[in-house]
């Protein structure tokens, strides 16, 4: 039989009427917890708060300093890398002498001067900026005027060193603040004094005599380097007291002076500075102040190896020794001629008849290539003079005649005799008519074959059908000839394209240079009928198929409007 152990009855009573009692219990063993082998199991207990935050701050602080000083480390590195880099480069490898040859090239003899290039120069590098200022050639031509100061003068007289210098002296023809200009112009020409013996050419420009005369009286010291010397006088027509020359400039010694020019300024037409020129221009000068044709006859002689010479705005006074003899010269032909052999361009504006007709009968030249005649008034004696200068040897390549008087019949003589003829230029021309258009059409023989260039500038006296029998008559003479269009379509696109013009320009000219050793004329390129009233806009159209480029502007009035035909 079983014995089961009895269960007190207090063992089923509500714990609400239990109460606990430890007496007579042992006390209880602290529990054993377990011991785990994982990093994530260890308890460990926290620091306070606030002595977390600042060691983190610290430690965040002292690896920001050290990435800083990397970033420097680095950027120094990068700096030595690209520096190392750039002297590898073959344009900072060059010699500071070729370089310098570079730079005086590129600012200098590459037509219009930039005044910003040398600065822009100076600032791609310092080794650039050293080269630049010792280049004295870059710094040789030196201007004064109201735009550059004397400062900037002085800095670039110094460093153009000992080189040749281009001075220019230029204060225009304003006559306001003439007691400025006057002070300025003295100073510049006090500092420009000591450096005389290197100067190559020498501009000056000032508004009236005072200022022309106050500048040259410094200019009594030697230019044994002197070129190119032009003075000009602005303001020429007012009477003044400056009429007695200064002392002989430049002490009368310039032995290389080969250009010359000279605008209403009185030297007293000293011979010794006007010898052996290869450029003479003279003009502003009338009345009293204007040169004989003696005078300039015997400025001729001098220069032999003359090879352009202008006379321009100069009153028509007859000279006493020369003005009787002038009709009987035109009969008998004058034996003892200048014989100018280089003379290549003669420009005759407005500089009078009698000087023009003068100094034509007086000299020969054979290689004459250009040649103006304007605001001449009767210009048939010099029409023959060139005839008979053509009989012999006269390769004109440049007319241009405006404003003039001419017998029609005495002209087409004369173009008779200019085979070489390339650009004809006739501005308010009253006595070309439709016989002179009929007469550079014929064929029997070519007038003037080589004619590319015609400017018919104000000539109303011809008419429509003679300038297009003119322009058909320049045409090639094969069968298909090209038109002259102005659309869009006409434009190549393509390289083959390109290829394919190219040879057809190419055998066009090959048949135009045949046809010119056949007798053929050339096409023309230009063709100029502005202010010609008889000309309309259809007939503007055509021309513009047959040639390349047609000028055409109506006549203007006075404030620009156009003109009541």
């Amino acid at each position: 039989m079983s014995t089961y152990s009895r269960i007190p009855a207090s063992a089923f009573t509500s714990p609400r009427r239990r109460r606990s009692s430890l007496k007579g219990y042992p006390p209880i063993s602290p529990i054993k917890t377990r011991v785990y082998n994982t990093p994530d199991d260890f308890y460990v207990p926290r620091s306070p708060a606030f002595m977390s935050i600042a060691y983190l701050r610290d430690a965040i602080s002292i690896i920001d300093t050290k990435m800083a000083a990397l970033l420097r480390e680095r950027a120094e590195l990068e700096t030595k890398l690209e520096h190392t880099v750039r002297l590898q480069s073959p344009v900072l490898r060059l010699p500071s002498e070729l370089l310098s040859s570079i730079f005086s090239i590129g600012v200098l003899e590459m037509g219009d001067e930039n005044p910003v290039m040398v600065p822009t120069l100076m600032l791609v590098c310092r080794y650039w900026a050293e080269v630049a200022l010792n280049t004295p050639t870059l710094w040789a031509k030196i201007s004064v005027s109201p735009h550059d100061s004397l400062a900037k003068a002085r800095r670039r007289l110094s460093r153009s060193k000992s080189c040749p210098l281009d001075i220019t002296v230029n204060f225009g023809p304003r006559i306001e603040y003439t007691s400025s200009i006057t002070e300025q112009v003295i100073l510049a020409m006090d500092i420009f004094r000591p450096h005389l013996w290197r100067t190559r050419s020498f501009n000056l420009s000032v508004p009236n005599r005072p200022h022309a005369y106050a500048a040259l009286l410094r200019c009594q010291e030697d230019a044994p380097l002197l070129e190119h010397l032009t003075i000009q006088v602005s303001h020429s027509m007012q009477d003044d007291h400056y009429s007695t020359p200064p002392l002989p400039l430049f002490n009368g010694r310039t032995p290389q002076l080969r250009s010359c020019s000279l605008t209403s300024f009185n030297f007293g037409w000293d011979l010794k500075l006007m010898a052996r020129l290869r450029v003479l221009k003279l003009g502003g000068y009338f009345n009293s102040f204007t040169p004989s044709a003696t005078t300039l006859l015997d400025i001729l002689r001098q220069c032999p190896e003359l090879e352009e010479l202008a006379l321009r705005n100069m009153s028509d006074v007859d000279s006493s020794p020369c003005s009787g003899r002038v009709q009987d010269e035109m009969d008998s032909p004058v034996t003892s001629k200048i014989h100018l052999a280089r003379l290549k361009k003669a420009s005759f504006y407005y500089a009078g008849i009698a000087h023009t007709r003068e100094i034509m009968s007086h000299i020969s030249f054979p290689n004459l290539e250009s040649l103006e005649l304007s605001f001449l008034e009767n210009v048939n004696p010099v029409l023959h003079l060139l005839y008979a200068q053509a009989l012999t040897r006269l390769p004109l390549k440049y007319l241009r005649i405006e404003a003039c008087l001419f017998g029609e019949l005495k002209f087409m003589n004369l173009l008779r005799k200019l085979p070489s003829l390339v650009t004809l230029e006739l501005v308010d021309i009253e006595d070309i008519s439709h016989h002179s258009l009929k007469a550079l059409s014929s064929t029997h023989p070519w007038v003037c074959p080589r004619l590319e260039f015609m400017t018919l500038d104000g000539c109303m006296s011809f008419d429509w059908d003679s300038l297009r029998t003119f322009v058909e008559s320049r045409l090639p003479a094969t069968q298909v000839y090209q038109r002259f269009h102005t659309s869009v379509a006409s434009i190549v696109s393509t390289a083959s394209a390109a290829a394919a013009d190219h040879a057809r320009i190419k055998n066009r000219q090959d048949r135009n240079a045949h046809s010119a050793l056949l007798g053929g004329p050339q096409r023309l390129l230009m063709i100029d009928v502005t202010r010609c009233n008889q000309i309309s806009k259809e007939m503007v159209q055509w021309l513009r198929m047959y040639v390349a480029s047609v000028k055409c502007e109506p006549a203007k009035g006075v404030w620009g409007e156009p003109a009541m035909s």
